[in-house]
């Protein structure tokens, strides 16, 4: 069971954003419209056996062409906000030079109609779909790629700074340098392991040359960035757990969020033999650590690591891992390796369902972090298989997602238990949660395997139908717009009875009487 609606509405504070997330890749389709040069991951997912069932991103929502059905959705459901990505390729088709008007229209257009129905857009510049000319210059291996994003953020800023109220920066740097240039399961394919660090680099870099440039531009909305989190949770007490705990939370999530947060890397990353071999100029620190309006955290899962036997030699400690270079010869093993959770629940992805650990995450943000920015929860979701129940009778359909609905239910309930006065992680000024996603959409190389919406997508008929999850979340967007308007109302009367009891007699109220 979770929290119902309204008890859960009632740990919501004043100004909580409740909005639904997308990228612009994984549901727009048009590829080859209106001007649109071709990204990366358009040569990537067209290899054979680079995504599941060979499932194709040509057309994917079609959100290019029913935006204004899907803002419809988003009005119907309530959210207070939308998190949506600009497409770079269909903005600067090659990574650099002008802006392809055609691109700037559509997204003219989805900002107008999004404010038009009350919706506060929060846009994303970078979210994975580099240019092709850029992937073919070396993408993000390229220190060039970063100031190429700082000029594209320049023309976003220039054309949309008006009606933004949250810039993300860049989305899951980690993601990009591990799935794309360390393991070839994303975009551009490359399987460099460690060598795969400048791109850690560069796109931090680039983060920092896109605030420069929105600062710049003088955009009136707040800016941040957005970094994927999850906690290392050690198999056992064996110390060689902890060290491979220790290990995976250096490169998977203190690597990214130190150099942002605190200006500077991990020591123990600064000791590194891949580190020490990359050169760059110590100035960039000051760019990639800029203060930021909030701060953007995509939870979904903690991480179980173990020790061996992942083809690397144990280290006896970090000291000694962080000195090797990590990786068998010619292997690219680890010396650790990540382990289930036999007793959760378990997503279509294999992620394990610990809503406990959003507390953790969020706890060790505080404690890291001293001058950590507001926060933002830019993403959270599940993926879980879809069961379709027809009502013969009124020919309508159902689909009964209780799973998701309860993942949801009971991340945002722990995230703001943990953040409110007396709890574990008070200190964390948390300031929304988006729901990863409002479409079943195309998930990078799992294709169309592994729905996360509110929203169900048949591919065939492009026909939405929201989830159980959708009335849900409408649900809950309504008891809290009660309470608080209650609340309100209780306010302004306990006012009004004060004034009338404390207010001098200075003649307002007969003139008021009389007039």
């Amino acid at each position: 069971m979770h929290i119902t609606a309204k008890d859960l509405a009632a740990l919501i504070p004043p100004g909580f954003t409740l909005g639904v997330a997308t990228a612009a890749f994984q549901i727009e389709g048009a590829l080859d419209e209106d001007g649109r040069g071709p990204a990366g991951w358009d040569v990537f997912a067209a290899k054979p056996g680079a995504i599941v069932e060979d499932h194709s991103p040509v057309v994917a929502c079609d959100h290019y062409h029913r935006m204004p059905q899907d803002v419809a959705l988003m009005k119907q459901l309530g959210v207070d906000s939308y998190r949506f990505s600009f497409a770079w390729p269909r903005i600067q088709p090659t990574g650099k030079g002008p802006a392809n008007r055609a691109g700037l229209a559509f997204y003219d257009r989805l900002l107008d109609e999004l404010l038009a129905n009350g919706i506060s857009p929060m846009a994303t510049i970078y979210h994975w779909d580099t240019p092709l000319a850029l992937d073919e210059a070396d993408g993000w291996m390229n220190r060039d790629t970063a100031y190429r994003l700082g000029e594209y953020a320049s023309i976003v800023a220039e054309a949309f700074g008006d009606r933004v109220a949250r810039w993300v920066t860049i989305n899951e740097p980690a993601t990009v340098s591990t799935n794309g240039y360390s393991l070839g399961l994303h975009s551009p394919g490359k399987e460099l392991v460690l060598g795969a660090f400048p791109t850690v680099h560069h796109q931090l870099l680039g983060h920092g040359l896109a605030v420069q440039a929105l600062r710049a531009a003088g955009v009136p909305g707040e800016i941040g960035m957005t970094n994927v989190y999850s906690p290392m949770v050690p198999n056992s007490i064996n110390p060689l757990d902890r060290i491979s705990a220790g290990l995976m939370d250096l490169a998977q999530n203190r690597l990214y969020a130190d150099p942002v947060l605190t200006g500077k890397y991990p020591d123990l990353i600064r000791a590194a033999k891949f580190f020490s071999s990359f050169d760059h100029p110590e100035e960039d620190m000051a760019l990639i650590s800029q203060p930021l309006d909030f701060y953007g955290l995509n939870y979904y899962m903690p991480t179980k690591v173990a020790v061996g036997p992942g083809g690397g030699a144990v280290p006896a400690s970090m000291a000694e891992a962080m000195g090797s270079d990590l990786s068998a010869a010619g292997s690219g093993g680890t010396p650790f390796h990540v382990e289930t959770w036999p007793e959760a629940d378990i997503t279509s992805y294999g992620w394990p369902v610990k809503p406990e650990y959003m507390a953790v995450a969020l706890k060790e943000m505080a404690e890291r972090y001293p001058n950590l920015p507001p926060v933002i929860l830019t993403e959270g979701g599940a993926s879980f298989e879809d069961i379709i129940v027809r009502d013969k009778s009124t020919n309508t359909k159902f689909i009964p997602d209780e799973r998701r609905l309860k993942y949801l239910s009971d991340h945002l309930e722990t995230a703001l238990r943990a953040t409110a006065p007396g709890g574990v992680a008070e200190s964390v000024d948390l300031r929304g949660y988006y729901v990863w996603s409002l479409l079943d959409n195309f998930e990078w190389s799992a294709g169309y395997n592994q729905p996360f919406g509110l929203l169900h997508v048949d591919f065939e008929t492009q026909e939405r139908t929201p989830k159980a999850s959708y009335f849900w979340l409408q649900e809950l967007i309504e008891e809290r717009d009660l309470a608080a308007a209650a609340g309100a109302t209780i306010a302004q009367a306990v006012a009004s009875e004060d004034f009338g009891e404390e207010a001098p007699d200075d003649g307002v109220a007969s003139l008021g009487a009389t007039a």
